[in-house]
């Protein structure tokens, strides 16, 4: 049948539009979040020589390598709450880790919005999984309500012909070395069949604070060897890409959730819980760019979506880093609250120079109970050593039964962050002056970690929590709940 002039006008007008629209859409670039958990930058291009990561070095080397990137929260799902929303984890009320998990719910702040939501709106595919692509949701763990609806599936592949992507891939990373020998010795085992030998303990350099026991030495070995496994997915993933003629167009951008998950590590507010590894690759990029401003783990949400030319919500807290006006930060912030039955309350703020550390429960130990870490061996080994006095007083920081209120570290001659300066006269304009820059920090952005828990809110989560700690836990951690409970109840009544 043969159109009318005008009918056939707009036929062809309509096809016209639907071609520019797919055009447009087929040149948006492809967004992939690579993310393992509990991994610190142990990698050749940070200055790693134990082990080689080929993969990870080569995105570097043909993209941009960020030496100073720090999340604002050293555990999984309040760092995780802060990346997806590109906001400040005590902004939106998810500061806790593992929170609103029972029948006390947390909902975000009117105004905030998921980045996977947005790139959706935009006409995107969303996807989220593990590694290798099982065909399921890979891990969430956000700390407040959600729609699972923003994800469309778990592996991109699943897009329409022309569709731009966005997909996150979320990995165990430093998980796969377990808590003792038996996930060592497997961890080792699959590092020899993929590469013919696992990391020897020989090559084990360990951090000064840590003694050179059997097992801290075994596990970090193992660490390594799950830095290499890492390695080697991220060169899969890349593999993929290119197998599906994508490669070109994607962005690819590599990070991890925190440091690795050690005493002094992940939890706490130290370089080893927060110094994270971000590597940036794909169009748009110049290859071989190495960056040593300071910058936060929040930023990938406002990078990913100005380079797939999404408007950045005004109201959020993350920046493109990426951005030709871009104004560098000459400090990044991190905060610590409660983890799992474990209520702790710290702030930090860094600069290029000096990191300040307030501890706001200067009363309670370093070490307090806390199931997930006194399961590991590691700690163990830690409290065997410290029990035998073998520990010099550096490895002994951790065990001090109180803290100072405050701490304060020149990291350009002490990087491990061993010696207080909050005391020394000589360091006091410094630590004036970044005690106030935190002061208005939380100020500005309305940390809602100034007033504890509530009393309903701990125990909604601990009811949900102590299903899983009964079974793994002993009378110390039980009771350690009980007493945060009371301790809680106390505040509340205080007004505090």
């Amino acid at each position: 049948m043969k159109l009318a002039a005008p009918l056939r006008l707009a036929f062809l007008a309509a096809l016209a539009t639907c071609w520019l629209n797919q055009a447009s859409a087929d040149d948006r670039p492809n967004i992939v979040w690579i993310i393992p958990d509990d991994m610190s930058a142990n990698f050749s291009c940070y200055g790693e020589t134990a082990i080689e990561t080929p993969n990870v070095d080569a995105l570097a080397k043909e993209g941009v390598q960020f030496n100073h990137a720090y999340v604002t929260a050293p555990v999984c799902s309040t760092c995780r709450s802060a990346f997806i929303t590109g906001m400040y984890q005590t902004t939106i009320g998810a500061h806790h880790h593992r929170s609103g998990r029972g029948t006390e719910k947390i909902d975000l702040p009117a105004g905030v919005t998921m980045a996977p939501k947005l790139f959706q709106d935009a006409g995107y595919h969303t996807s989220i999984t593990g590694w290798p692509i099982k065909g399921r949701l890979g891990k969430t763990d956000y700390n407040f309500e959600w729609d699972k609806s923003i994800y469309d599936s778990a592996d991109w592949s699943d897009r329409k012909p022309g569709q731009p992507f966005f997909a996150q891939i979320q990995t165990q990373g430093g998980k796969l070395r377990g808590k003792d020998a038996k996930g060592w010795d497997k961890v080792a085992k699959s590092a020899r069949s993929r590469f013919g030998q696992s990391t020897p303990i020989e090559s084990v350099v360990l951090p000064p604070y840590y003694p050179d026991h059997a097992d801290i030495l075994r596990d970090w070995a193992a660490y390594l060897d799950s830095v290499r496994m890492t390695d080697a997915m991220v060169g899969e993933v890349v593999a993929k890409l290119e197998e599906q003629g994508v490669r070109d167009n994607t962005l690819i951008l590599f990070m991890t959730d925190h440091g690795i998950s050690h005493g002094r590590g992940k939890q706490f507010l130290y370089d080893e819980g927060l110094h994270v590894p971000l590597v940036l690759n794909g169009p748009g990029i110049e290859p071989g760019t190495v960056r040593d401003d300071l910058v936060e783990h929040i930023d990938i949400a406002a990078l990913s979506l100005a380079a797939a030319g999404i408007e950045i919500p005004e109201s959020m807290q993350a920046r493109d880093i990426l951005a030709a006006n871009y104004q560098t930060r000459d400090a990044v912030f991190a905060a610590r609250d409660r983890c799992d039955e474990t209520v702790d309350h710290i702030r930090s703020v860094r600069t290029d120079r000096f990191k300040y550390i307030r501890n706001f429960l200067p009363d309670r130990p370093y070490l307090q109970p806390c199931a997930y870490k006194d399961a590991k061996a590691i700690l163990n080994a830690l409290r065997v050593c410290h029990e035998a006095g073998s520990l010099n007083e550096n490895q002994s920081l951790l065990f001090r039964s109180v803290r100072p209120k405050e701490e304060l570290y020149d990291l350009d001659s002490d990087p491990h962050e061993l010696h207080n300066l909050a005391t020394d006269p000589e360091h006091k304009s410094t630590l004036f002056a970044l005690r106030e820059k935190l002061n208005q920090w939380m100020t500005q952005t309305n940390d809602r970690g100034r007033t504890p828990e509530s009393p309903a809110q701990y125990e909604s989560d601990m009811k949900v929590y102590l299903d899983t700690l009964r079974i793994r836990s002993t009378p110390e951690h039980l009771q350690t709940v009980e007493q945060n409970i009371e301790w809680m109840k106390t505040m509340a009544a205080d007004g505090k």
